[in-house]
């Protein structure tokens, strides 16, 4: 239960609390927690994405369920929280790329787009009538040669990161990003990095039902949507390795 003198403050998203804090917010960000575990990691050879979907039924085609977006060409979204709000934020990603090829005749910058889409955000935490998005979206690509990776919050603030998650498992995932994550890594290394994430950061099997991997590698800049029998086929190549990890272990011991 909320202390007294926060009492009524979470009412209007244009009200402040007395300590500061916009309740709606706030709210928002637990929306993103409750969401299934999106990853992003970035390395010299390029940007991947790599996102956990859960489903709730065995009757659920997983092929229905969407968290990996191409925006443009060379930049790909992956979201977490409300998945409505999430495809109303890829819709104007996707209109704010266009509007900049159409004026300027280039592909838009991918900081300049995470730019647009977080200062929309923004307006929604001080307008009266609307409601902050219930969604964070982790944006990479590739522009001009340099990769970039950012991480949107439903507060409009925006943070570039090396590698990053969001949902449910974000804690878990970026665990293990401090450990074992190196500048240098290759992009196979990367997505091996990815997997391992979302495995230990969920508490159900890993398979190409419930992973969907992207990939913008920097020699040609192009977003590509694994098939199920690649993220297939890198998922056994993890588990085994970390299989042979365990037992190299239990043998020390």
């Amino acid at each position: 239960m909320q202390p007294l003198q926060n009492a009524g403050y979470d009412r209007a998203i244009t009200v402040f609390s007395p300590d500061g804090r916009l309740f709606q917010v706030e709210y928002a960000r637990e929306a993103v927690k409750r969401g299934t575990t999106s990853i992003g990691i970035k390395c010299p050879e390029g940007i991947v994405l790599a996102v956990d979907k859960r489903t709730t039924s065995s009757l659920v085609e997983s092929t229905s369920i969407e968290k990996l977006f191409k925006i443009d060409d060379h930049i790909g979204a992956a979201t977490s929280g409300l998945v409505a709000d999430a495809r109303a934020l890829v819709e104007r990603a996707r209109v704010e790329a266009q509007i900049n090829k159409i004026t300027y005749s280039e592909p838009i910058r991918v900081d300049s787009l995470s730019k647009k889409l977080c200062d929309m955000l923004q307006l929604y935490t001080q307008n009266g009538g609307v409601r902050p998005f219930g969604s964070a979206l982790i944006i990479g690509g590739v522009y001009n040669g340099v990769c970039k990776l950012f991480e949107t919050d439903p507060s409009g603030a925006l943070i570039e990161y090396k590698a990053t998650a969001i949902g449910s498992g974000r804690s878990a995932a970026m665990e293990i990003f401090e450990e074992q994550y190196k500048d240098d890594l290759s992009i196979d290394d990367a997505i091996a990095l990815a997997i391992s994430a979302i495995n230990e950061s969920t508490d159900h099997d890993t398979t190409s039902d419930n992973v969907e991997i992207a990939v913008i590698k920097k020699e040609d800049g192009n977003y590509v949507k694994f098939s199920k029998d690649e993220v297939e086929s890198y998922i056994n190549g993890v588990i085994a390795e970390d299989n042979e990890d365990q037992d190299s272990e239990e043998e020390d011991e």
